[in-house]
């Protein structure tokens, strides 16, 4: 007898997550929060009653902006069974649909459901009957599509991050295309247990379809310019925080310092400066000092007082005591604000050294470069920290910056199996009778460097540079060469 295993329950949706809105082939990440309004294709919902049911579950949105579950309804309309065999005599001059808009509007405020003012529509159509059977499904698609307001609530994931910002915000991934960044995954090799290298300014998208498919094993250190990581696209999976454990992170302008060995602790960025705690406890004295001598002044100024009134001099003793008070605690305050500014980055600084400390090991299993800037001098200094033998993916948006990488790598030496390649995507329409390919399709996902590391004798390859570019020329050349020496 075979035991029986029961099924694992799809995730719920959650207060705090971040999900995806999906409607037709729009997406957007929002984070799932009570009593907050959310814009989603000309419609503004809350996410309240949402909270509670699975993911992928298709939600309506009511009159008051609430989502409720859709029922699924048995449709067996009457009106598509009548169909005709031709749209030649159907002329399109505004007058075959006998509702208006201030009829529509009317409908919408007395609360009818989308699928209800669909089902109107097409009563009050003059020309539905006479359209062919193709014809009628794509005048329901359309109108259903701008009547029925149906939101579709999924878990983020590395397909449907990559479609929605390819499809809203190219720009901020370098226009990579989710195939594309599928194909990187692939030829790096990333798997759970690894240890990656990443090199991206792609809002970190591709550090989190990292992260996702390692699944929280192994470490990632992520390379970045400027002052910080950008990490807005990694915010969206929702990852839970155990994932966070084994990221670490490292400045670009310190690669150098750290290849050469002149790399210190000092020199890391976010270091506490002892001079600038000292001039503002400095400060922090010469406040109290100033506060004493308007202490005795006052003082001063309520003994002269107490002569004329003694009942002034007490109240101006308490706002004195009071004004002191909140000196005090101000104070303090700051010291406390100053003191946890240090830790933090006294923190930051020490998570850096044991950064620099793992890229000193230069064993990484694999790297990943999809940045802005020219893949060269990124690739060949980076390709230090990998191990021998471990795959390396480079992505730019255009082919000239990669075939100058590509020449350059061939002239230092240390890698194998190199490939420039592009991907060619064309999405298909299938359907009865009916399956095509789109007319409309994406110009250009962006070009792939890839290859493998070996071990690269650099003694030997700086004696023998000629012998080396000798071997590389065709052997009918070298021939030739031979033939004319002789």
């Amino acid at each position: 007898s075979q035991e029986f295993i029961p099924r694992t329950l799809s995730p719920r949706i959650c207060e705090g997550d971040c999900a995806v809105l999906k409607r037709g082939d729009v997406f957007k990440a929002v984070p799932v929060l009570r009593r907050r309004k959310i814009i989603f294709e000309k419609q503004w919902f809350y996410l309240d009653k949402a909270i509670g049911h699975a993911y992928g579950t298709t939600f309506e949105v009511t009159s008051d902006g609430n989502l409720q579950p859709k029922r699924k309804v048995e449709e067996a309309p009457t009106e598509t069974k009548e169909a005709g065999t031709d749209n030649r005599n159907i002329v399109d001059d505004g007058k075959s649909q006998k509702l208006t808009h201030d009829d529509i509007k009317a409908l919408k405020d007395k609360g009818i459901k989308g699928q209800e003012i669909v089902q109107q529509l097409i009563e009050n159509s003059t020309t539905f009957r006479d359209k062919t059977e193709f014809a009628q499904d794509k005048y329901i698609k359309k109108k259903r599509k701008k009547y029925e307001a149906l939101i579709t609530i999924v878990k983020p994931s590395t397909r449907i991050l990559s479609t929605m910002y390819y499809a809203r915000e190219p720009g901020k991934i370098s226009h990579l295309r989710y195939d594309t960044l599928a194909q990187m995954l692939t030829l790096g090799n990333v798997r759970a247990g690894n240890k990656m290298v990443v090199m991206e300014t792609c809002a970190g998208l591709v550090l989190g379809a990292v992260m996702e498919r390692m699944g929280g094993y192994g470490t990632i250190i992520q390379m970045y310019p400027g002052g910080g990581p950008v990490r807005a696209a990694t915010s969206c999976f929702g990852f839970p925080k155990h994932f966070f454990n084994n990221l670490h992170e490292f400045p670009l302008s310190k690669v150098d310092s750290l290849l050469c060995g002149t790399l210190s602790v000092e020199t890391l960025p976010s270091e506490p400066e002892d001079t600038t705690l000292t001039e503002e406890e400095m400060n922090g004295l010469a406040d109290e000092k100033q506060t004493s001598v308007q202490g005795t002044e006052e003082e001063s100024s309520a003994e002269t007082a107490m002569e004329i009134n003694q009942t002034e001099e007490q109240e101006t003793m308490d706002v004195n005591a009071e004004d002191a008070e909140c000196k005090e605690s101000k104070e303090r305050e700051n010291k406390e604000n100053v003191r946890e500014k240090q830790r933090k980055q006294w923190e930051r600084r020490k998570k850096l050294t044991e950064t620099a400390a793992l890229l000193r090991e230069r064993n990484a299993d694999g790297l990943l470069v999809a940045s802005k800037f020219h893949p060269t001098p990124l690739l060949l200094s980076l390709l230090e920290f990998v191990a021998p033998s471990r795959p390396f993916v480079v992505y730019c948006q255009y082919k000239e910056p990669l075939l100058e990488c590509y020449t350059k790598l061939r002239e230092r030496g240390g890698v194998v199996n190199l490939k420039l390649s592009e991907t060619w995507l064309r999405s298909y329409q299938v359907l009865p009778d009916r399956s095509h390919p789109k007319l409309t399709m994406s110009g250009g996902g962006g070009y792939l460097l890839s290859g493998i590391t070996v071990v690269l004798d650099k003694g030997k390859s700086d004696s023998s540079n000629s012998e080396a570019l000798k071997m590389e020329e065709p052997s009918a050349k070298r021939c030739k060469v031979q033939d004319l020496c002789c």
